[in-house]
């Protein structure tokens, strides 16, 4: 129960975000990945450019999007990077801290 409520904030801001800067902003498509107990979680049009934290263990990232994505081992963007092309998926076992869409 004390992992949900970190994630719910995370995902309320970015929902939140996302309608008050429109799609133009956006990495049109659904980024997936797998969280604690191998539970699937996605985010619709994720916005772009701005690096994103994960509250909570992520693996198995999976891009949906149109747009090429990074996924790093650490927060805030940094360590070992991983970049995802639209359709690819990172190896199931892989684990990532923070994500960002259609990097500069």
């Amino acid at each position: 129960m004390r992992l949900c409520r970190p994630l719910v904030a995370v995902l309320g801001g970015l929902a939140l975000a996302l309608t008050t800067t429109g799609t133009a902003l956006a990495a049109d498509g659904t980024f997936i990945w797998v969280g604690p107990q191998g539970k699937a979680y996605a985010l619709d049009n994720p916005p772009q450019h701005k690096c994103l934290d994960m509250a909570q263990e992520a693996r198995a990232a999976r891009n949906a999007t149109k747009k090429a994505l990074v996924v790093y081992a650490q927060k805030k963007c940094k360590g070992s990077a991983t970049r995802l092309a639209p359709g690819q998926s990172a190896p199931s076992g892989a684990r990532f801290a923070s994500v960002v869409f259609d990097p500069r």
